[in-house]
């Protein structure tokens, strides 16, 4: 045995046959080969798609040149290393990953060597959910949106194909994954530059700036370093509805520094005010009351705005559009691009405000009416409509005067004007009053005719018999027209000698009785009636009873129909 062993361990080979030979050969070689290794290669041959790569194998591999980051600067004879994945695929080739080594690599070097918080190159390879997937070393680093720019970033596209100075925030070694952000290295730059710009920074200082953002209250514009806000109000001298009528982002601007607050590091600017102020000077060029001629600008709910000149616009208020109808809205009367003349009514130089009146070309209709009807004048209407309170009267040219419903009746007390009048009807009435200013005129329709109280001594002394058709019925008595529109009131207690339980069982309206009159009250204008003392003879003493007991339930001032409680002690009233 030990004999054979030593013969086997000089072995001569060399007269074996060359395959075999060849297959050992090839044997030793695979062996400095391991699948998941990283390989040295050099390229050997470069095509439109794909390289090909020696790597001492006994076949090359090919490493597709969408694995190369810029597969134009690859040239044959470049020496690289690759991963090797499988030492023999289908085609009898190594397969081979340049993307693979260089992840290997960076992962190795950025773990070892650079960890969190270390700033390197990265190059923006493609959009991925919620931000970029970026080459960092040949390593894929994910940099969330939020991490791109100190701003909203607008289209991610736009960094796609670009290199980035980038800070490593977040290293997760189980999941093998790496997040990058560019904007804490553009933050910590710029706070240098915000604290060296905003030491320099003067108010009223002239600076040149790039739009960066448009919301609707104004830009916010780039001075370098530092964002500072354009107000919608300092862009533009005239009236604007939304910064981008004006400006655009990307567009350089000349500013003025208008305030600083150093301690938030806060900047506002203004654009208008690199152009005189079109409000210098404009209480002398157009002083309150005269005419002007402007364009209209913009429509609003309650008026219109009209351009008198560049940056100089004034407000017609829809109350001062037209002195006799009621305008809804301002676009029932003007349109945008309307020329207009107006006239001037106010100017506030502090505001930049001026107020314009349309309807202050043509005198007041109202004062013209002052003049044409006097007060006193009876003139004659058609009622046009009525309210709770009064009728509406049309005089001329839509105007209207009203009719108070204490101003319908001498005699009787109207709680709704339909009791008098009615829509259509034609009245003679006399002017009370014409206010101008309050645009409103009063009308009597009882002053139209001669008050009867003012005789009613003439007319009624307390014992007489008077007739009259019942005109109202409520619950505590019966009211009766007399002559002249005099109503007067019959209690309950004075129907009859008789107890009446309701007014109805005895009268009716429509009905004439006759009564005697047993008050007449001129102050309150109030005559008290009775039926049943109709055929008595009455003594003055029994007058003055009914007499004083209608002066208890007709409290001055107050309604007949809240005496009805007062006046039950009638019925003990005994008349001879």
């Amino acid at each position: 045995m030990e004999e054979n062993r030593f013969e086997t361990d000089f072995l001569d080979f060399s007269g074996m046959p060359e395959s075999f030979g060849d297959l050992l050969a090839a044997k030793s070689e695979s062996s400095e080969f391991n699948k998941g290794t990283i390989v040295k290669g050099k390229i050997i041959e470069k095509r439109a798609d794909a390289a090909t790569v020696e790597i001492g194998y006994k076949a090359p591999g090919i490493i597709p040149a969408s694995e190369f980051l810029k597969y134009d600067e690859v040239n044959v004879g470049d020496e690289i290393e690759v991963y090797l994945e499988e030492l023999e695929n289908r085609n009898n080739a190594p397969t081979l990953s340049l993307e693979k080594a260089h992840a290997t690599r960076a992962w190795e070097r950025i773990t070892t060597e650079y960890g969190e918080g270390y700033i390197v190159k990265g190059f923006m390879r493609h959009r991925v959910k919620g931000g970029i997937m970026v080459d960092v070393e040949g390593f894929s680093a994910f940099l969330p949106g939020s991490q791109l720019d100190v701003g909203p970033v607008r289209n991610m596209e736009d960094y796609i194909g670009k290199e980035f100075d980038l800070k490593i925030i977040k290293i997760n070694l189980d999941r093998h994954n790496i997040v990058v952000s560019r904007r804490e290295l553009l933050e910590e730059t710029l706070k240098g530059q915000r604290s060296k710009l905003l030491s320099e920074m003067n108010v009223d200082d002239i600076r040149t700036g790039v739009v960066k953002n448009i919301v609707d209250f104004g830009a916010f514009v780039d001075l370098g370093g530092i964002d500072g806000l354009l107000h919608i109000t300092d862009i533009s001298w005239k009236r604007i509805q939304h910064p981008s009528e004006v400006l655009h982002v990307g567009q350089e601007l000349e500013v003025v520094v208008t305030g600083i607050d150093r301690d938030k590091e806060r900047v506002s600017l203004g654009l208008k005010q690199r152009t005189s102020n079109p409000w210098d000077g404009v209480a002398e060029k157009y002083p309150k009351g005269s005419r002007v001629t402007g364009k209209v600008r913009n429509l609003m709910p309650y008026g219109a705005f009209v351009e008198i000149e560049d940056g100089v616009e004034g407000l017609i208020h829809l109350t001062e559009m037209s002195w006799t109808k009621r305008i809804a809205k301002a676009s029932d009367v003007l349109n945008v691009g309307d020329e207009v003349e107006a006239v001037v009514l106010e100017i506030d130089i502090d505001s930049h405000k001026i107020s314009l009146g349309l309807r202050q070309k043509e005198r007041n209709p109202w004062e013209v009416l002052a003049e044409k009807y006097p007060v006193g004048m009876h003139i004659t209407g058609k009622v046009r409509n009525m309210t709770n309170y009064g009728a509406f009267v049309e005089i001329e040219n839509d105007i209207d005067g009203m009719i108070h419903v204490s101003d319908m009746s001498w005699t009787r007390k109207v709680n709704t004007p339909n009791e008098v009048l009615k829509p259509g009807q034609e009245v003679e009435v006399v002017i009370l009053e014409i206010n101008p200013e309050q645009q409103r005129i009063s009308l009597g329709l009882k002053q139209a005719e001669e008050d009867p109280w003012a005789n009613i001594d003439k007319l009624y002394k307390v014992g007489d018999v008077v007739k009259g058709n019942v005109t109202k019925i409520t619950a505590f008595g019966a009211f009766v027209e007399l002559s002249n529109k005099i109503d007067g009131l019959i209690h309950i207690s004075q129907l009859s000698r008789d107890h009446v339980d309701k007014v109805k069982d005895v009268l009716k309206v429509g009905d004439e009785v006759e009564a005697r009159v047993i008050k007449v009250d001129t102050a309150e204008r109030r005559i008290g009636l009775s039926i049943k003392a109709v055929n008595e003879t009455l003594s003055e003493a029994d007058l003055k009873a009914a007499e004083e007991i209608y002066t208890t339930a007709w409290k001055p001032g107050e309604d007949i129909v809240n005496m009805g409680d007062v006046m039950k002690g009638m019925d003990e009233l005994k008349l001879d």
